[in-house]
């Protein structure tokens, strides 16, 4: 069988809900019986595997005709080597896609939905059978791509994590972060629930809904005391008062403003629940990350601070006293094809 190229394509698949309910209870039936005992559907768990399953074979058999094919599991992503000229396939939801990106290098990521019913799938722009015409175009080069600007996390005992969505630092449990935290020429001591650091692919995500938090409650106070909330009643303003950076937005104007592109030189940072005392403060809650203005952490936790990425708990770096943690845009980017 001639192919298209002697290159690898590389096939990322994740498990099924019935997949998983199989590795913990053994067999199908008692799977089925755990989920049917406890007032569940059980048939939408099926019928979401069977799809899957007849996707992953149809992918399969699509590429096995383009070129060399090798499928991994999501969780081999973290230590698998991707080779440069790789072109990755991602056969699932949004966060497989983000998953797989930040462990690449510049390859090519297609995003294929295997199930349009039931998953939106913002980043998963092609169905299985597109794959005959996008997989060729993507070998040729004439497909275009889109650039995702990625975070980075680096420790001073070099160790470095990539996020493409967010990253969050903080403790490992429900309890407080102790931390420094520097930008620019500013810094406090701080003691919140951790800090989210988001990317322009994440903005509508994690970083959105911290926002539209935090603007119902500045305007639910303002309703309350008979008047609109003004922009100096904003998450912010402790940082705006004496500090040498651009005023932000108002809370109210914040979540319209949360998203931006993909693509940007910056990230956004927002603190969750800073709590100020006579030892810590609540200044430096929110605002942007860039190369030249990078967001310094220091913590001064003795156990249970971690950084990790995209939601992916697993994944995840020492955040423990004495660990400093530098966060910029990162020094690679993501490369999706569109």
């Amino acid at each position: 069988m001639k192919r298209l190229t002697e290159s690898k394509i590389i096939l990322v698949t994740r498990p099924t809900r019935v997949a998983e309910l199989k590795r913990r209870f053994n067999t199908h039936a008692q799977a089925k019986f755990y989920i049917s005992h406890l007032g569940q559907d059980f048939s939408d768990y099926e019928q979401e595997d069977e799809r899957y399953v007849a996707s992953v074979k149809a992918t399969r058999a699509l590429l096995e005709t383009l070129g060399r094919v090798q499928a991994i599991d999501r969780s081999f992503l973290p230590n698998f080597a991707f080779g440069p000229e790789d072109v990755v396939v991602v056969l699932g939801q949004d966060g497989l896609v983000a998953n797989t990106v930040k462990y690449l290098d510049g390859q090519p990521v297609v995003g294929v939905n295997p199930d349009p019913a039931r998953w939106d799938g913002l980043l998963l722009p092609f169905r299985v059978p597109d794959l005959t015409q996008v997989i060729p175009e993507v070998l040729m080069k004439k497909r275009p791509l889109k650039a995702v600007t990625m975070a980075q996390a680096r420790l001073n005992t070099g160790q470095t994590l990539y996020a493409v969505n967010d990253l969050f630092i903080g403790p490992r449990t429900h309890t407080s972060a102790r931390y420094v935290i520097e930008l620019g020429d500013q810094c406090e001591t701080h003691s919140s629930s951790g800090v989210i650091v988001s990317t322009g692919l994440g903005s509508t995500g994690w970083l959105k809904s911290l926002l539209t938090g935090a603007s119902a409650i500045v305007q639910s106070l303002g309703s309350e005391s008979g008047r609109e909330p003004s922009a100096d009643t904003g998450p912010t303003v402790a940082a705006r008062r004496g500090s040498k950076q651009p005023p932000a937005l108002p809370a109210q104007r914040l979540v319209a403003k949360s998203g931006f592109a993909w693509d940007a030189s910056h990230l956004c940072f927002t603190v969750r629940e800073p709590f100020p005392s006579h030892t810590t403060q609540a200044g430096i809650v929110f605002g942007r990350v860039t190369t030249r203005q990078p967001l310094t952490l220091t913590s001064q936790m003795p156990e249970n601070g971690v950084i990790f990425s995209d939601g992916i708990e697993a994944d995840f770096l020492e955040f423990r006293s004495g660990s400093r943690a530098v966060i910029m845009p990162a020094d690679r980017q993501g490369c999706l094809v569109v």
